[in-house]
């Protein structure tokens, strides 16, 4: 599927049970790497070298007699060599308190100063492909353009074939999801293999995901499940999170809302302490079902004509362009990378004409502190002046966190709940959050559980992460509310998908629209993986419109996607699998199903599709008794959710009401009925003449207007008007 040849990936429908095997996997994992250790040790032959001395003055072996560094790099060794006036018969690391070891190059340190390190030349290799890796890292942090990127990881590429661990993962990703390098899995599972056989989390994850996904290897959830697990172990958030999603569903283990929480805590706890209170993610998650009906807009990202034209408006002093472009530098979001650079400027531009939001954003920005704008409590505490003595909430929210804590101003509790709440009271989410922090620890105030939850569910209206953070501990330790596990895990997974690998959403859309769907797919499986029911959703849409595996093999694990995403709730996904069912995509034809399907989509949502489609099925018969009155009921019913849905109904019930009207006339005996009627009497004796009669009055008119229309079109034309296109002959 993904690799150029598409010969090197199997898939395979995951086994129903993989927990009975799992004791096996973990068994043979732990015999082979004691295994491997064991022959490691029995088959190592000694190690020899020059002798050396530590600062113990016991001998070690593998230095060589060439320095690397020092005053004299590159020269050899000279033995013996005086240093303080002792006389050092090998190299030594008497003098370094980091412990390496050194040299003299004359045979007298004191006196000349020559020396050097006594460095292997693996020791060599492996500073210089750090050194490397530290550079082409720098590099790739400091840009957003993607052609610098692609030629810094074709460096690493260079040191992770120098055996640098950190630069092998790092190709290993790119090759494994077509990050600035050409997908290639293969290669990518080799290196993930010896990584992890060497312990590093991140490889263990990934090939979880191989196994899990079938991609380059044949399907095992059992094994997936296995190196999840040594994955979250080493302390993989990813591995974590794909583990909370699978215990919360039950996929591939039994589903244990407490095992789910467990490892959702895991990951809440960095993501809400890698998270300011002030502000949270952009996290883009673009819907391609919805982008292919209304491209652009779906996904939420400003076209470059349109950035440039609220530039110029904000170039021309319009305050509110420059607050919204200001805000959109500052947190990032809508294909705009975060740049504090433009922030700071956009947001003094308008401060500069007044506007008080503009204050306390700059204030918030020296609160913070970043590269562009330095650390400085002292001017961020002027700005929330300016602003909270105008009124403004955000000004008078960070007075008040300023008093709370101290920040360029002496402690005082009452005042920072005095303009705390006077924020919170304006809706300002993030005094709604403080507030009911200060009331959970008692902080300021007496500790109030009940104010606590208030303030928490009142700012988790507007989806504040760290709002969802703190509802999710008070409901997994019931502190002022019943325990309740469920809901505490819904509010954590929330949580947990705020966090930075979210950013992969915006490159699996790039892939998508740059027609690189195999690297796309890749992109949203690992996502799908950890629970995100959009990217599910887009494996499914991607797998159902494209070629990607042969047709035995697309349409079962598009099936699974949407099956998962239907479990999160979203309604399209329940629709397609009723559409699944109905047709026999990737299982047997089951009009019950399908229409239970549509039944739950109609019941959750009232969509109107669903409805539409059991109005069908009533109509025919499928999958229950044939029912034309509930059928035109759901079929009105479906006009009346969705505009779009009227013309539709209206000529499935106009067919219903053709269709059973040819059923009643079949039914009809004609000819005993006309039998009985005396048209003399009913019509009188001469009802032939007048029918004769109209029907001569009706042609005569018909000709009458069409000759009338054709004088018409001639005297428009002896005008040198061209003749308009007759009736019957225009386009259908």
């Amino acid at each position: 599927m993904f690799d150029k040849n598409r010969s090197n990936v199997v898939l395979s429908p995951p086994p129903p049970h993989p927990e009975l095997t799992l004791n096996l996997y973990f068994f043979f994992f732990f015999f082979f790497k004691f295994l491997r250790l064991k022959i490691t040790e029995v088959s190592l032959p000694p190690r020899r070298g020059l002798p050396c001395l530590n600062s113990s003055s016991r001998p070690c072996f593998g230095a060589v007699p060439v320095t690397v560094g020092g005053t004299a790099a590159g020269e050899p060794c000279l033995f013996p060599f005086l240093f303080l006036g002792k006389e050092y018969p090998a190299c030594t690391a008497d003098g370094q308190p980091d412990g390496r070891l050194w040299c003299a190059t004359t045979d007298d340190y004191d006196r000349d100063k020559r020396w050097g390190f006594c460095e292997s030349e693996l020791r060599h290799r492996a500073v210089e492909a750090e050194e490397m890796y530290q550079r082409a890292l720098t590099i790739i942090n400091s840009t957003s353009r993607r052609s610098q990127r692609r030629k810094e990881y074709e460096r690493l590429v260079k040191v992770a074939d120098m055996g640098h661990s950190k630069a092998m993962e790092r190709v290993a990703y790119a090759m494994l999801f077509g990050d600035y390098l050409a997908q290639n899995i293969t290669q990518a599972k080799d290196m993930l293999e010896k990584l992890a056989l060497d312990g590093s989390p991140k490889a263990q994850m990934a090939l979880g995901f191989l196994y899990a996904a079938g991609l380059g290897v044949t399907s095992s959830q059992a094994k997936a499940l296995v190196y999840y697990t040594f994955g979250a172990l080493g302390g993989n958030l990813v591995a974590h999170m794909i583990l909370g999603y699978r215990y919360w569903s039950g996929i591939g283990v039994m589903q244990s809302c407490e095992s789910a929480l467990t490892h959702y805590r895991v990951v809440a706890d960095h993501v809400a302490s890698d998270m300011s209170l002030a502000a949270g993610r952009a996290v883009q998650r673009v819907r391609l079902l919805d982008e292919v009906d209304h491209p652009g807009a779906a996904s939420g990202t400003l076209e470059e004509d349109l950035l440039q034209y609220y530039q110029l408006l904000a170039e021309k002093g319009d305050v509110q362009a420059q607050i919204g472009l200001g805000q959109l530098h500052l947190h990032g979001g809508r294909g705009v990378e975060i740049n504090h650079e433009r922030a700071f400027r956009y947001f003094s531009q308008a401060a500069k004409l007044g506007n008080t939001h503009a204050m306390a954003f700059l204030g918030k920005m020296y609160t913070d502190g970043s590269d562009a704008v330095p650390q400085n409590n002292e001017t961020a505490l002027q700005y929330f002046r300016r602003a909270a003595e105008l009124g403004d909430p955000v000004g008078q929210s960070g007075l008040g966190m300023a008093y709370l804590y101290g920040r360029g101003i002496p402690v005082n509790y009452e005042l920072a709940l005095s303009y705390l709440e006077k924020a919170a009271e304006q809706g300002w989410v993030d005094a709604q959050v403080q507030l009911g922090t200060m009331y959970y620890n008692g902080v300021g105030v007496q500790q109030d559980y009940k104010q606590a939850l208030q303030y928490f569910s009142l700012a988790s209206q507007t989806g504040h992460i760290l709002a969802f953070y703190n509802l999710a501990q008070m409901h997994a330790s019931g502190t002022g509310i019943m325990r309740s596990c469920p809901t505490a895990v819904e509010l954590l997974k929330n949580v947990c998908e705020q966090g930075r690998w979210s950013d992969r959403f915006m490159e699996a859309y790039r892939s998508f629209r740059e027609g690189d769907l195999d690297a796309s797919v890749a992109q949203y499986l690992v996502l799908a993986e950890q629970g995100y029911e959009v990217a599910q959703s887009n494996v499914a849409f991607i797998l159902d419109q494209s070629e990607l595996f042969h047709e035995n093999e697309t349409y079962p694990r598009a099936l699974l996607h949407w099956t998962r995403a239907a479990a999160q709730g979203y309604v399209v996904a329940r629709i397609k699998l009723g559409d699944y069912h109905f047709y026999g995509y990737g299982t047997d034809v089951d009009y019950e199903t399908a229409m239970m399907h549509y039944r739950l989509a109609s019941e959750q949502q009232h969509s109107a599709q669903a409805l539409f489609n059991l109005g069908y099925m009533y109509e025919k018969g499928l999958g229950v008794k044939q029912d034309v009155h509930l059928a035109k009921r759901f079929y009105d019913m479906a006009a009346e959710s969705s505009p779009d849905a009227q013309v539709p109904a209206f000529l499935a019930t106009s067919n219903l009401w053709l269709v059973n009207s040819v059923q009643y006339l079949q039914e009809l005996d004609v000819k005993e009925l006309l039998s009985g009627v005396d048209l003399d009497q009913l019509l009188g004796p001469e009802w032939d003449l007048c029918l004769m009669t109209v029907f001569a009055l009706l042609l005569g008119t018909i000709i009458a207007y069409r000759q009338s229309r054709r004088q018409a079109a001639i005297r428009l034309a002896q005008r040198g008007v061209p003749d308009q296109p007759q009736a019957e002959n225009q386009p259908q």
